[in-house]
């Protein structure tokens, strides 16, 4: 039997969506009796649920007052005018620190266009690993350690009821299993 929890991922969305939902993260207890238990006994497991806003992309724009500029001559083959022109660039991100050097072109502005395309990409990565630590706390947050005595609501298919443990209100499991959650919100 595999004991490994299962991941559902889940996109609601509309009006007040977030609003609505908002209440439904941390544990969720859920009794049944399994059609294959001959003495009728309840089975009750757990179910974490985490709330999370998308994603937004970002579009990154970079202030030229943050970044230093240095040019230099390139290095390596490409004969004589290569080695006597500073065409190649190296740009530092002040705020982050992170460095940039590009030598490829021929022409500075060629390998100026390039390197800030290159610190764009390296500034994208490091806000979207920021925003993935950040969704990472809130998650684990609103989890907590997944025990049952965590609960926020309890699902019991046999008494056919779903008790909110926070609201104290109850509705029937069936209209719950088919989305009727208005009761519940």
């Amino acid at each position: 039997m595999d004991q490994r929890p299962s991941i559902i991922i889940v996109e609601v969305s509309g009006k007040d969506a977030r609003k609505i939902f908002a209440n439904e993260s941390g544990g969720h207890r859920w009794q049944r009796i399994p059609s294959t238990e001959k003495r009728g006994r309840v089975q009750t497991s757990t179910i974490t649920v985490a709330i999370l806003e998308p994603v937004n992309p970002r579009d990154l724009i970079i202030d030229d007052g943050e970044i230093s500029k240095e040019v230099f001559r390139g290095s390596g083959a490409g004969g004589q005018k290569r080695n006597k022109t500073s065409s190649a660039v190296r740009l530092t991100h002040k705020p982050t620190g992170i460095v940039v050097k590009y030598e490829s072109e021929r022409s500075q502005s060629m390998n100026l266009q390039a390197a800030k395309a290159i610190l764009a990409s390296r500034l994208k990565q490091l806000a979207d690993e920021s925003d993935q630590k950040e969704r990472s706390s809130i998650r684990k947050e609103q989890l907590g350690c997944g025990m049952r005595g965590e609960k926020r609501r309890t699902i019991r298919i046999r008494d056919d009821q779903v008790i909110d443990h926070i609201t104290q209100k109850k509705i029937s499991a069936k209209k719950y299993l088919r989305g009727e959650l208005d009761e519940l919100f």
